[in-house]
């Protein structure tokens, strides 16, 4: 009698023991670790991409002027400061000239001697053309003497030496004239390269622009070269910018360029592709550009740091993906398709990108698949997923 309760009671147990288990593999298909991922899905659209390159550059001067000496020398004056804007001939700054005085004086010297030089030589010349003259005089009467017996043949002999001396002596006295005129001319030509020093002691503005430094203060020494000031042309103002080699393609002269200061950041500037530079940097993988802007903005300065956005050629229409779906497995890229409960990996083959998150595909799917854009964990071959609208964690 008291086995039958006893056997209902176990009955009971086991029963309510049964549906524990199934409610809790129940719970863990649904909400556990055994439940399905929970994924967003997206199709693959046959459109365009309009891809874009995006870069940092700095603003720079086409044409930038250093203002320095030609010989060392020590700063005596510099009449200008950094900001200022100076006119083409302008005077900047001045040398100390030194020596230069007493080197005048000195040359001055040497060319009141040189010609003096030069007329002493002038009239050695004339006293040797005068005695060559009656040395030749003398020389063709003793000839007609000699050739009439009237005198020996070595006192013609003795006359006619006689005149080629005096012609050797002119030769001498011409060629000391030729040396002491080409003296006057070598210190004339020192005369005038020490007038053209004095010249460059001012420094002057070679053409108009704005003083970006001033190297160097009065009473300071430089070397030939120097620059004591720095000039630019505020109208040759442009951006060297920097572009990843590996979305370079595409990079050519004559590219529209959207620009955006960093002292004016909500404003945005309209620009151009000047020059594609031959050199790339090989350590940061970048290629440089030279970036023109169509209207200067008033205030901008060198060195100032700008954000530049070019836009390239549209591909063909073909099938587009997300950024976001794009995965690698295994070395390989790739996107997750839905398979039934399932998913499974498909190789692509990508082209070109843009900067809104859409990417060209040139195989490995067609225009209106499906792929899995987000998953609440990675996936593998074969992981049970569910299909949603959108996850808590991309939820805007």
């Amino acid at each position: 009698m008291k086995i039958a309760p006893l056997l209902a009671r176990r009955i009971g147990l086991s029963l309510l023991a049964a549906v524990l288990l199934g409610a809790l593999v129940f719970v863990a298909m649904r909400s556990g670790p055994l439940a399905p991922t929970r994924v967003t899905i997206a199709r693959v659209a046959d459109d365009v991409v309009t891809p874009s390159l995006f870069g940092i550059g700095t603003v720079e001067a086409r044409r930038s002027t250093p203002i320095g000496p030609t010989a060392a020398g020590r700063v005596l004056r510099v009449g200008v400061d950094v900001g200022d804007t100076v006119k083409a001939g302008q005077w900047l700054a001045e040398m100390e000239p030194i020596d230069l005085a007493e080197r005048s004086a000195a040359l001055e010297a040497s060319m009141a001697r040189a010609s003096n030089a030069v007329a002493a030589a002038q009239a050695q010349r004339q006293d040797a053309e005068a005695r060559k003259a009656l040395a030749a005089a003398n020389a063709r009467r003793y000839v007609d003497l000699g050739a009439k017996d009237f005198i020996s043949s070595g006192a013609v002999e003795a006359k006619l030496q006689e005149q080629q001396s005096a012609e050797a002596a002119l030769a001498a006295a011409e060629a000391n004239l030729a040396a002491a005129r080409q003296d006057l001319r070598r210190l004339d030509a020192e005369r005038a390269g020490l007038a053209r020093q004095r010249e460059n002691l001012r420094l002057l503005a070679p053409s108009a622009g704005v003083v970006i430094s001033r190297d160097a203060e009065p009473g300071s020494t430089v070397v030939a070269g120097q620059a004591v000031l720095r000039l630019i042309d505020p109208a040759s103002l442009w951006l060297r910018v920097r572009f990843d080699q590996g979305r370079s393609a595409g990079l050519a002269p004559g590219l529209p360029a959207e620009i955006v200061l960093r002292s004016e950041p909500s404003k945005r500037l309209a620009g151009k592709v000047a020059r594609v530079e031959a050199l790339s940097d090989s350590v940061t993988e970048e290629r440089v550009a030279m970036i023109t802007l169509d209207t200067l903005p008033a205030g901008v300065s060198v060195g100032e740091l700008a954000e530049v956005t070019l836009a390239l050629p549209a591909t063909a229409r073909g099938p587009v993906l997300p950024n976001a779906s794009i995965t690698r497995q295994g070395g390989e890229l790739g996107v997750w398709q839905p398979d039934g409960a399932s998913v499974r990996f498909v190789p692509v083959q990508l082209g070109r990108a843009s900067l809104d998150g859409q990417v060209q595909v040139l195989g490995g799917v067609r225009a209106g698949d499906e792929v899995i854009v987000f998953s609440e964990k990675a996936l593998a071959t074969g992981s049970r997923v569910k299909i949603v609208e959108r996850l808590a964690s991309n939820t805007p």
